[in-house]
């Protein structure tokens, strides 16, 4: 089974580009800031080993809650496609444990190389990161980097864990019941809320609200300016998080709502299709959930900080300037890359579905125009989600500074950063849609 799952690894590429993506930038992420750690431990003043804890555990700390969901998100996208190819294993005579062992040996191999190539790269990119810290002063010019393997080296073992758990879980719901070759896409497994999604979904979102509740009555009092921002800026991200593990049931049935206003041949099977595969087009939610939460919840609570903080010291303000926009970047561009990413590995597996649309009669411009009316309502349903969870960041936040419950300015960020949103998913369906369906699939000869 092993042989046969390296085997198969050259009959996917688009999958398993997915994953190598995922998985490589996700190391480079987590092990840049977790080898300023590291570097912590070393011969440094306590002011700059402070400093560096604070860049390396807590914004890399959230960095790393982004990529392990990235992760675990792509890997539970690459594996559950291949439904079908799983059962017919079965039918010849391969056991479930067979077939999770190859899908595990596939996924660990992909994920091995990747999070190598990434922690090679993140050597470097953990460097300039200190290199910049040192640039604006934020760290003593004689602070030198730590050799980074302890870092890197747990960095790698995290990713390839939860990329390892996550293959466990969908191989093993993919093999679940009796083998069939047909297995019914999103079918009654993946219309039932499974406990442990359930529980993660809640404890996620619940903790955020809860940091908001804080926020508002603890938090706010207190003499320090930054307490507020300190218990108030993770609730966007929490949530952000939290909200995709009901993903494919908030899509199907926030989707049915929204049929009604799909009008055409297009819309009606762009309605059809989001609700029959909103397990996969789950994949895609998530990461326009997290993307929308973090750039909104993050950048109006700099922009509230920015009219309202008092009584801090200005090494302190800078520091927290330079944190935020760090996240915002970080998270932002990670994020995108993965819309694109999850957009890409979808749409790969549907090129044959694309086609017998043609060869039922639709044009290649409905075709084209179903995939772009499901990543519209992907993205509206996606935005809307994001805002809702930005809350959790912005309402306490702007009570804690004695704005209200609105912010007394910069209510023009929410729908700009929505529109780009909105715009960078369409974009990534448009982009994947040509690279798996090109017009010579669909205009070519039957077979």
């Amino acid at each position: 089974m092993t042989g046969l799952a390296l085997r198969s690894l050259r009959h996917r590429p688009t999958s398993f580009v997915a994953t190598l993506l995922a998985v490589g930038l996700g190391t480079v992420l987590m092990g840049s800031f977790a080898t300023l750690v590291e570097t912590s431990f070393g011969p440094v003043s306590d002011v700059d080993a402070e400093t560096l804890v604070v860049m390396g555990a807590v914004v890399g700390g959230w960095g790393t809650l982004i990529v392990l969901f990235a992760v675990a998100s792509t890997a539970g996208i690459t594996v559950g496609q291949r439904a079908a190819e799983l059962g017919t294993l079965r039918t010849v005579g391969a056991t479930g444990g067979q077939v999770t062992r190859m899908v595990m040996s596939e996924v660990l191999a992909v994920g091995a190389v990747a999070a190598l190539l990434g922690a090679g790269v993140a050597t470097l990119t953990g460097r300039l990161l200190l290199g910049a810290l040192r640039g604006v002063g934020l760290v003593g010019g004689d602070v030198v980097a730590g050799p980074g393997i302890a870092a890197l080296g747990v960095t790698v073992a995290v990713v390839l864990l939860t990329t390892a758990l996550a293959a466990l879980v969908t191989a093993r719901r993919a093999t679940r019941g009796a083998p069939t070759v047909t297995p019914a896409e999103d079918g009654p497994q993946g219309s039932v809320l499974r406990w442990w999604r359930l529980l993660l979904g809640v404890v996620l979102v619940g903790y955020g609200v809860a940091m908001g509740v804080v926020t508002i009555t603890v938090t706010a009092d207190s003499a320090d300016p930054y307490a507020a921002m300190s218990t108030s800026g993770s609730s966007s991200i929490l949530v952000g998080v939290g909200m995709p593990t009901f993903a494919p049931w908030l899509l199907r049935g926030l989707a049915r709502v929204g049929r009604p206003l799909l009008r055409g041949p297009a819309g009606h099977l762009a309605g059809l299709a989001t609700q029959r595969r909103a397990t996969s087009l789950g994949g895609v939610l998530g990461p326009v959930v997290v993307l929308t939460a973090a750039t909104v919840g993050t950048l109006v609570l700099v922009d509230i900080d920015r009219r309202t903080v008092v009584g801090a010291l200005d090494g302190d303000t800078e520091l927290i300037t330079l944190l935020n926009n760090v996240v915002v970047g970080m998270l932002s561009l990670f994020a995108a890359i993965l819309v694109v990413n999850a957009y890409a590995a979808v749409l790969a597996h549907r090129r044959d579905e694309l086609r017998r649309l043609w060869l039922l009669g639709a044009t290649p411009e409905q075709v084209r125009r179903t995939v772009l009316l499901e990543a519209a309502v992907v993205a509206v349903v996606g935005v809307a989600l994001g805002l809702l969870a930005a809350l959790t960041t912005i309402v306490p936040f702007s009570i804690a500074r004695d704005e209200g419950v609105v912010p007394d300015s910069g209510l023009w960020l929410p729908p700009v950063l929505a529109v780009a949103v909105l715009a960078v998913t369409l974009a990534a369906a448009a982009s994947a849609f040509r690279r798996a369906v090109p017009p010579r699939v669909l205009a070519g000869a039957a077979a």
